[in-house]
């Protein structure tokens, strides 16, 4: 019997209606738990999704790591491969190539190197030891010398006072003591001549003078930790004054003539085309070696704080290095470089006075190495050469021109090529190959 419209629902079907809306419920939420399964499904996936792609990254990130370090080990590679081939190259040039276009080809051949050529190229080859040694001191420990020329000079006036009493009595007065002694009407020579005819004395005097001198201008200079354009002054009124005291007859080094006419070197006459080769064989090979050694001196630990020291000396000090220690060393190195290259020169050119301590020699060294590039070891070399090959050249055809090129020269690697040569050379050889 049904229901009357209207009536009131039995019990019976109140709670039908009611598990009815209680099941719609359950799978209503049921549904709703599995869009949250499916959400989370999701995240997870993404999650999933966005470590994969911080693992390519990552992965990317090494392969540009290796390749890097690949290039950079390559290049260190060609570095050392280059420089030793061109070691080589100038070793086998300078001990077989130069004799024999100079010794052994005729004069009349294009090919004949002439005796001008030998003594130029050696007298170069004397300055590119000094450029040299001011980028050890400039390029690779951050202090501009403006006195280098003095070490130089030193050198050379212990080798020409060697020189001087081999000559004998073969001079124009003919007598045991230097011709400008008896000039000044000398008797008997200085107590510092004592050992000057002795080629091992004069080995030693040759590194012990200059080195002494730098050893106790640069102990005070560094320990007053004197730095910048100031020890720059300084050095130049060092080689000033000494310039001034060789320029004086009675400190008994020849004044304003220096020593020149010299006859002999171990009994040997310097005239000969034999002996002059062999001392361009010598200073060729002199400074090969000491461009090794500064290779090896840069590379070792000593070198890298030496850098250090240049870009931040303060932060050098609080990690616990004393700087006063390697700068006097690298100075003393130097300085005593600079003395073997002025021994080399004097038999070679035939002269020494005191206007190879001038302040503009001086600059003239520091001109070298920023022209061919401080802190490249080859900048420096580079540079002696193309500037003393320039000044050979300019002061023949234009000689009234040559000091306003070199200024205009010096001026303009400063402004467009702060690296010198080298680094216009490098950054050329970059570009082809990243091309």
């Amino acid at each position: 019997m049904s229901a009357l419209p209207g009536a009131p629902l039995t019990p019976t079907l109140s709670r039908k209606r009611e598990r009815e809306q209680e099941g719609e419920e359950v799978v209503a939420s049921a549904e709703e738990g599995e869009a949250v399964v499916a959400s989370a499904e999701e995240g997870e996936a993404v999650v999933a999704s966005a470590e994969e792609g911080e693992a390519v990254v990552a992965s990317a990130e090494e392969g540009e790591a290796v390749v890097a370090s690949a290039e950079y080990s390559l290049s260190r590679l060609r570095e050392r491969v280059g420089v030793r081939a061109g070691t080589l190259l100038a070793a086998l040039a300078i001990c077989i190539l130069a004799p024999l276009l100079n010794l052994f080809v005729p004069q009349g051949s294009v090919f004949h190197m002439s005796d001008y050529a030998v003594a130029l190229v050696a007298k170069i080859m004397c300055y590119a030891i000094c450029a040299l040694a001011m980028d050890l001191i400039w390029g690779y420990t951050g202090i501009l010398s403006l006195g280098h020329g003095v070490f130089f000079a030193l050198g050379g006036y212990a080798m020409g006072m060697y020189l001087m009493r081999q000559i004998g009595r073969d001079g124009n007065y003919q007598s045991d003591l230097p011709d400008f002694m008896v000039f000044l009407d000398w008797k008997k020579l200085p107590w510092h001549w004592a050992v000057s005819d002795s080629f091992f004395a004069t080995l030693l005097l040759i590194v012990l003078v200059p080195g002494l001198l730098a050893f106790v201008f640069g102990f005070f200079a560094f320990r007053s930790r004197i730095k910048g354009v100031y020890f720059s002054i300084i050095t130049q009124a060092m080689t000033f004054a000494t310039m001034l005291l060789f320029f004086r007859n009675e400190t008994g080094f020849g004044g304003n003539n220096g020593f020149t006419d010299f006859k002999r070197v171990l009994g040997i006459a310097i005239a000969k085309p034999s002996t002059r080769m062999t001392l361009f064989v010598i200073t060729g090979l002199t400074l090969i070696g000491f461009f090794l050694f500064a290779r090896w001196l840069v590379a070792s630990k000593f070198g890298r704080v030496l850098q250090a020291i240049r870009d931040a000396e303060s932060r050098v000090m609080f990690t616990g290095y004393d700087p006063l220690r390697y700068k006097l060393t690298i100075w003393v190195i130097s300085a005593v470089m600079c003395g073997v290259a002025g021994a080399l020169y004097v038999p070679q050119v035939g002269i020494i006075n005191p206007s190879e301590m001038s302040p503009a020699a001086s600059i003239e060294i520091a001109i070298w190495t920023a022209v061919g590039g401080r802190a490249s070891l080859i900048g420096p070399i580079v540079g002696a050469f193309f500037v003393n090959g320039a000044k050979s050249w300019f002061t023949q055809a234009f000689p009234e021109f040559w000091l306003y090129f070199l200024g205009a020269l010096f001026i303009a690697v400063t402004l467009f090529l702060p690296q010198g040569i080298i680094g216009l050379l490098r950054r050329s050889t970059k570009k082809e190959e990243r091309a």
